[in-house]
């Protein structure tokens, strides 16, 4: 994905749409009601007051979207955090736990109610609580990543 999310680029309206359908098919129920256009909805997304991060299915995952919260809470700027493996928003000590939970999301779709330790890029550790993590997968069935949503945080 190129540049951060923007009137310019439609706040990357498809990747959102990858995220929100998914998230509805996996928990029956919508993590942000659709607003007039898809534009629109993207644009609310990425202005909520709750996170949501997004990454790929590479081998070594990295983040490909984050909103605005997401951003500003793990420190980052969007040309920082499209270089970033997920597997850094956790501290070292830390990665086999997030390894785990995030080969469970693979296994069940989604896990709800998660609760983590998580690190920002100056290394300030905050408690991420009742997080939802689920695989992002397209109408066809093609896997897109995971995702995870939380508006539960706190400094640790």
């Amino acid at each position: 994905m190129s540049g951060s999310p923007s009137a310019d680029n439609g706040f990357l309206a498809e990747h959102v749409a990858y995220l929100l359908d998914s998230y509805q098919r996996l928990l029956g129920r919508t993590l942000l009601e659709n607003l007039d256009s898809p534009i629109a909805t993207a644009e609310a997304i990425f202005n909520t007051k709750f996170a949501v991060l997004s990454s790929g299915t590479e081998s070594d995952p990295m983040f490909n979207y984050a909103n605005q919260t997401a951003l500003t809470l793990f420190e980052l700027d969007w040309d920082t955090l499209i270089t970033l493996p997920a597997r850094q928003s956790a501290e070292p000590s830390l990665q086999t736990t997030r390894a785990k939970l995030m080969a469970q999301v693979q296994q069940n779709g989604f896990i709800d109610g998660y609760s983590g330790i998580r690190v920002s890029v100056s290394g300030r550790r905050f408690m991420i609580e009742q997080a939802t993590v689920w695989n992002v997968i397209g109408v066809d069935g093609q896997a897109h990543g995971q995702a995870a949503t939380f508006s539960n945080w706190r400094t640790v």
